[in-house]
């Protein structure tokens, strides 16, 4: 039985929500996405900025592998303190989408940050699960991400539904049909993932102090966002690398028994991973693998449908995912809803 099965605790029951969040939001959205992305087409930026912290600048991470591999429009990552500290945002935003993100639209530094932006006349295109915020007010554009209230500390729903609606604005942007149909099967795929039974990694977890999580192309910003939960709710020191770039350094920190988590993209992206495993695997360290069924041995696969669209297929690796970082923080004897120190809403100046 899947560990969000059991819905234990408010992670796991927001979690076990987002597929048939997802598949709504895609549903209510259809009209206004595919108006943006006439839009956006029609103003032909030279570039795209995100705008975003936390969770969400990773889902922002995750825009930029879209804007750039489905849009073919650079996309830089737009820093808060620009705009909010330094109010230096250039007056080169005139005319380029701003897409800001975040579950509840009222961190203040995002507030002024995107204020500052479009006063150089940057679109401001807020992607919010609040509709009712500040975010959503002073932005040109609103997509609402429709996961509802989420009281959880750590964040599960409304990050795979900010994928989600990303995914589907890059979409209409770039008009790519394989991607507008495969959307279509979003609430299935983000299903049988939910389904998928990943606790046979908590084991290697439990007692582990720090580890790697790795992936490339699109599931690069997951494997950050994997990274992340694990330390919000984990208290377990996990670092996010590429796995094309962590045989530039941080392969020296790992040695015989350390866990390294590997989300396998399912495009090019995968070129070189199963060499790279075998690196990891001469060097004695428990892998743990997602998306690659014949990994070398010695290796705990998960579970995990590969027959999917490449894009479809990383969100649904988070959401797998957030059933095992559930389990972890509770074999911890930790309460993953209620972490130490950390708020719902960051009030970052």
């Amino acid at each position: 039985m899947a560990i969000l099965d059991r819905l234990t605790t408010k992670m796991a029951q927001e979690a076990r929500e987002a597929p048939s969040r997802a598949a709504e939001q895609l549903l209510r959205n259809a009209d206004l996405v595919r108006a943006a992305g006439q839009r956006l087409r029609a103003l032909s930026p030279p570039f795209a900025a995100t705008l975003a912290r936390g969770s969400s600048d990773q889902a922002a991470a995750f825009a930029k592998f879209l804007l750039e591999t489905h849009v073919a429009m650079p996309t830089l990552s737009h820093a808060p303190s620009i705009g909010s500290l330094y109010h230096a945002t250039s007056p080169r935003f005139d005319g380029a989408p701003l897409i800001a993100i975040s579950q509840s639209g009222r961190s203040p530094d995002l507030l002024a940050a995107a204020e500052d932006a479009r006063r150089q006349g940057a679109v401001v295109i807020a992607v919010v699960n609040d509709v009712a915020s500040p975010l959503a007010d002073l932005a040109e554009i609103v997509i609402p991400v429709h996961a509802g209230a989420e009281t959880s500390v750590a964040a599960t729903k409304s990050f795979v539904c900010t994928l989600v609606a990303l995914t589907h604005l890059a979409a209409e942007w770039s008009g790519d049909a394989a991607l507008l149909g495969a959307l279509q099967t979003t609430g299935d795929v983000l299903e049988q993932a939910a389904n998928a039974d990943w606790t046979s990694a908590v084991p290697l977890l439990r007692d582990a102090k720090t580890m790697l999580v790795l992936g490339r192309g699109p599931t690069l910003p997951i494997a950050g966002e994997a990274a992340l939960k694990l330390k919000e709710t984990s208290g377990l020191h996990a670092e996010a690398f590429s796995s094309a770039e962590v045989a530039h350094g941080p392969m020296r920190l790992v040695g015989a028994g350390d866990p390294v988590l590997v989300l396998a993209p399912l495009d090019v992206a995968r070129a070189g991973l199963v060499e790279r495993l075998a690196d990891f695997a001469e060097r004695g360290a428990e892998l743990i693998v997602a998306g690659v069924p014949d990994a070398v041995s010695p290796a705990t696969v998960l579970p995990f449908q590969t027959d999917v669209h490449p894009v479809l297929g990383a969100i649904a690796q988070i959401q797998s995912f957030y059933g095992l970082a559930e389990a972890v923080a509770l074999a911890r004897g930790l309460d993953p809803d209620y972490p130490p120190h950390l708020n719902k809403v960051t009030r970052t100046l």
